[in-house]
């Protein structure tokens, strides 16, 4: 069993190179402090992203994060949360993504990226 299975994520590959993950947060998802963990978004964040970029390469490639930055705008309740990830720019040795991750119609987190092929 991977991660994204572990937690419960939800992979869909867009036609348009993009990505949603979706998550369906429960109690084994929240920190102390009763809201969803970052760590928990980040993985989110991460999976979309890298389904994205998987998603524009040869079937003999994998995606491998370079880095990434994610802003925690709203505390992310139990409940879905929809990691929606799009490709800025796709180079010759790096692309570069974003992802906003929606609750309830808000966004809670925006997240850029920057992913290789290996």
């Amino acid at each position: 069993m991977h991660l994204g299975e572990l937690l419960g994520l939800d992979v869909q590959r867009l036609d348009d190179g993009g990505a949603t993950v979706t998550l369906d947060a429960e109690d084994r998802h929240l920190n102390q402090g009763g809201t969803v963990h970052g760590g928990a978004i980040a993985t989110l964040v991460d999976t979309a992203m890298g389904a994205a970029v998987f998603a524009g390469t040869e079937d003999d490639e994998r995606p491998v994060t370079v880095e990434m930055k994610v802003g925690y705008l709203e505390p992310a309740q139990p409940g879905r949360l929809t990691a929606n990830a799009r490709v800025r720019r796709r180079g010759s040795r790096f692309t570069v993504l974003e992802v906003d991750v929606e609750q309830d119609g808000q966004i809670v987190a925006f997240a850029t990226g920057t992913f290789t092929t290996v």
